[in-house]
């Protein structure tokens, strides 16, 4: 999984703060060592630093990753509600209007014009 956004961002500024700290300690602890024993105890501190950050936003990767799951899994739940809830709906609005249409047929034919009427208006508009 290849970081976006905000995601990106953090992990850029982890890794900058990392970066300061190892230069900022191998400046000050490496002084007076030999160069080439210094940079090797600066590489390894360096690669620590990046490996525990590494783990880090692995981690934090995987909470989000997790509370996207969840978050979805209760939007695909919320949407199976509201589903049954229109079919229920609709299946009230159905018997109602056959109720209408047989007890008062002229009414009925009435309204329909009227909501054709109306449509049709707002559609023009």
């Amino acid at each position: 999984m290849k970081p976006t956004g905000l995601g990106r961002v953090v992990i850029l500024e982890q890794l900058q703060l990392s970066k300061e700290k190892v230069m900022a300690q191998g400046s000050t602890q490496y002084r007076n060592r030999p160069a080439d024993n210094a940079g090797s105890d600066l590489k390894e501190k360096a690669t620590e630093q990046f490996e525990k950050l590494a783990d880090k936003a692995t981690d934090q990767f995987g909470r989000v990753a997790d509370t996207v799951e969840s978050v979805a899994g209760r939007v695909a739940e919320q949407g199976r509600e509201a589903g049954e809830r229109v079919q229920e709906v609709a299946g009230n609005i159905k018997g109602a209007v056959d109720k209408s249409v047989k007890d008062q047929p002229m009414a009925t034919l009435a309204v329909a014009a009227m909501v054709g009427f109306v449509l049709g208006a707002l559609w023009k508009s």
